[in-house]
């Protein structure tokens, strides 16, 4: 179980990198999101960044609560995510994360994360507002899938499909 354990972050990431991309094949929304980053007082590309990693750890804490692996981490709604983007506490997003990444950018932004979390005040408003974008991102997603219940795995197929980098 650690093995797959340790499997399950890549896969949550994964979804994190994909959503900004995908979301922005209509160019105005990233226009849109760049904007609201720049009027809330947040550098836009550390705010992108944010918007991935709480996308990852959103996915990441509800498929432990939910005792997925990471096989079946694919099966996981997109509401289910997009739910816990808003209704999970910052501290939450951080339990049972992986000892150690095995991308770089992923530690050092959930460190930033951390950061964000346990400073209060402003910061955590921005927080926030970042997994307000996080649910919105994950909710036009879904809007744009012909299925019923859109999961994770359709994010990555058309991540696969618009040749994403793993």
């Amino acid at each position: 179980m650690a093995s797959d354990h340790h499997m399950l972050w890549p896969r949550c990431a994964y979804l994190g990198r994909a959503l900004l991309p995908l979301l922005d094949q209509e160019v105005w929304r990233r226009d849109r999101r760049r904007e609201g980053l720049r009027g809330w007082g947040i550098d836009t590309a550390v705010g992108e960044r944010l918007i991935e990693v709480i996308a990852a750890l959103t996915g990441h804490a509800v498929a432990l609560d939910a005792s997925l692996s990471a096989a079946e981490f694919e099966n996981l709604p997109l509401s289910t995510v997009a739910d816990a983007a808003t209704g999970k506490c910052d501290f939450e997003l951080l339990v049972g994360l992986p000892d150690t990444f095995a991308d770089e950018r992923d530690e050092i932004a959930v460190k930033i994360f951390r950061l964000y979390a346990y400073r209060g005040g402003r910061t955590s408003l921005q927080l926030i507002r970042l997994g307000t974008e996080v649910r919105r991102t994950l909710t036009v997603l879904a809007a744009r899938e012909p299925s019923p219940s859109p999961t994770c795995a359709d994010i990555f197929r058309r991540a696969a499909a618009a040749n994403l980098p793993q």
